[in-house]
């Protein structure tokens, strides 16, 4: 999928006018029934089955909040063949609506900024229940997992419960992970996908607990690792290229600790500096090869690709508590200020540290700063919208989508480094 773009002067972008709040529309059964048709190809490729808990709590009229956990692009396809039944609304992120806001409103589909605090989209989710009597379907991870684990969540969930009134159901998807992870370059794997629908929370449930105990019984039940699904179930991924791009999660060697120097690609990652290679097998392990040469394979120091990117974090972490943790690197800019298209503005440097986020550029005339306490997580991504990996900051003016250049893969790292560096300034 590719978005719109154009090339424009930063301070002619600035100058454009931005587009006023609309409140949601009334989503009709045609528009339904229409994503529900575009959607039937990839669900019948994957043999989607599902199955259902306590859903006789939920009146057919009554109005829910969904919440689904977010692995893949099927995502909101299989949303679509699950609620084919009720109307509902799709919080989605608002470059989702560039060229084409008309027809995603009508889907639906309400626009917010990621890991920004969005008052706006609160009052539009009260509009949409209360109002229209309609559900709403929100993915609260607000990104794809790049590890196969849960992405932290918001801490205002729990308030956001509380606010609407209106029972929560949750979708939990099986392989679809595994079908389409983030870094393997959209190319997708043979893999059977499911889901699990559960009523989570009645009104009178809500009502009953805080907020913090809110969000506990929902960390918990975003709690996951789709590698390890893959692994007991025996699932396996046979497809020649399942490493391809593998590099962009698992950056840094565990044997030398070079990082930006690996390279991900068929079946293997291997690091270019030390020459140590990892298989990944077909149910998702990693195994140490040996060299030509070489006799016995050496160790296999993580065996479990969650327990590689953990030990990233790890390392990130330590560098900021040790202040030696920095990013600097040359990027291509991309802004966003309406639903228009995406405009690149031009070139720049974005540095981050422990006083968060700093982007030159433009020939002098963008300098825009973001504290490490403005967001708790990184709206970065893998091959977005197939211009690059992307790292994407900003505020309700303006979003500023950034695209290191000739420096290695650093998305990753940089995510991590702002979940870690939230963590720090909020403790």
């Amino acid at each position: 999928m590719k978005i719109r773009t154009a090339k424009m002067g930063y301070e002619d972008v600035l100058a454009l006018p931005v587009p006023p709040h609309e409140k949601p529309v009334r989503q009709r059964l045609l528009f339904r029934i229409i994503l529900l048709l575009l959607s039937i190809w990839d669900l019948w490729m994957t043999g989607f089955t599902y199955r259902t808990k306590g859903l006789e709590k939920l009146a057919k009229e009554e109005p829910c909040l969904v919440l689904m956990n977010h692995s893949s692009f099927i995502d909101l396809k299989i949303a679509a063949r699950l609620l084919i039944s009720r109307p509902f609304h799709v919080i989605c992120t608002a470059d989702g609506f560039v060229g084409k806001r008309w027809l995603m409103r009508l889907i639906g589909c309400i626009p917010t900024r990621k890991f920004m605090m969005d008052v706006t989209l609160v009052r539009d989710m009260v509009y949409v229940v209360r109002e229209l009597k309609a559900s709403i379907l929100m993915f609260p991870e607000a990104s794809y997992s790049f590890d196969g684990t849960q992405m932290p969540l918001p801490e205002s969930l729990g308030k956001c419960l509380k606010l609407l009134k209106v029972p929560v159901v949750m979708i939990r998807t099986n392989g679809a992970f595994a079908r389409d992870p983030l870094y393997n370059n959209l190319q997708l794997r043979k893999v059977r996908v499911s889901a699990e629908v559960e009523y989570l929370l009645s009104p009178e449930e809500i009502e009953k607990k805080s907020a913090a105990e809110l969000n506990d019984l929902l960390q918990e039940k975003f709690t996951f690792d789709y590698f390890r699904w893959q692994q007991e179930n025996k699932v396996a991924v046979k497809e020649p290229f399942r490493a391809d791009g593998l590099n962009r999660m698992l950056y840094k060697c565990p044997q030398c600790k070079t990082e930006g120097r690996m390279l991900g690609q068929g079946t293997r990652i291997s690091c270019q500096h030390c020459g140590k290679t990892y298989e990944l097998t077909e149910y998702g392990y990693l195994r140490a090869l040996a060299s030509a040469g070489e006799g016995e394979a050496p160790d296999t120091e993580f065996t479990h690709i969650p327990d590689w990117y953990r030990w990233q974090r790890e390392c990130v972490r330590q560098q900021l508590e040790e202040g030696t943790y920095r990013m600097e690197v040359p990027v291509m800019i991309y802004m966003m200020v309406n639903m228009d298209r995406i405009y690149q503005v031009g070139e720049g440097v974005l540095t981050h540290s422990p006083e968060g986020f700093h982007l030159t550029g433009c020939d002098g005339k963008l300098d825009y700063v973001q504290e490490p306490v403005a967001s708790y997580s990184l709206y970065s991504d893998f091959f977005w919208y197939e211009i690059g990996d992307v790292i994407s900051i900003g505020d309700a003016r303006a979003q500023y989508y950034c695209f290191p250049q000739n420096c290695g893969d650093i998305v990753a790292k940089t995510r991590l480094a702002t979940e870690e560096l939230y963590k720090m300034v909020r403790a």
